[in-house]
């Protein structure tokens, strides 16, 4: 009768590690998963706009409109319309800019802004129209003399799902940025 008095008593002070040690490894887990989603959520975003940048300067090179400021219009439109899983109207900005190469001098000859972040500025452009773009050293030789190359840039504000990286003081930017050259 000691003996199992004994062992039933051992079996209790064992549950009850057993559950301390699992709520350690749940709440480390739990943090890991969270951190997992946001992670993989603001990927995934950067990957939309990735793709909506080359959409939009792609869709502004074909020219679907009469004037060139219609060509890049429908341009926005068409790429704020394929924004799908985001929210272009308050939490983005799609910005398209004409750069015409006048015998090696660029200039801006258009630019067309849409969406709703208020804050943000064209990186290629700052100045707006009748500018000298900052063009990367990359995209310089891509418009030949009299010719134009298309901009296209979107900007994105980012909001985490879940409020891990508050807790856990880890501040992941918010602004989220791509441009693409056509």
């Amino acid at each position: 009768m000691n003996s199992l008095r004994n062992w039933v008593s051992r079996s209790r002070e064992q549950s009850g590690q057993a559950l301390i040690e699992f709520m350690f490894v749940a709440f480390i887990l739990l943090f890991m998963l969270f951190g997992m989603i946001d992670f993989c959520r603001a990927i995934s975003t950067r990957q939309v706009l990735i793709n909506l940048s080359r959409e939009g300067a792609n869709l502004a090179a074909r020219g679907t409109g009469d004037t060139p400021n219609a060509v890049i219009s429908n341009a926005i439109s068409a790429v704020i319309a394929g924004a799908a899983p985001l929210n272009m109207a308050t939490n983005g900005l799609v910005i398209i800019t004409a750069v015409f190469n006048n015998n090696g001098a660029y200039v801006v000859t258009n630019q067309v802004i849409e969406g709703g972040l208020s804050n943000s500025v064209s990186k290629v452009a700052p100045n707006g129209l009748g500018s000298t773009p900052n063009m990367p050293a990359t995209a310089v030789p891509i418009p030949q003399s009299n010719q134009t190359m298309f901009v296209s840039e979107v900007f994105y504000s980012y909001k985490p799902a879940t409020p891990i990286g508050k807790l856990l003081n880890f501040n992941m930017t918010n602004a989220l940025y791509d441009a693409a050259f056509f």
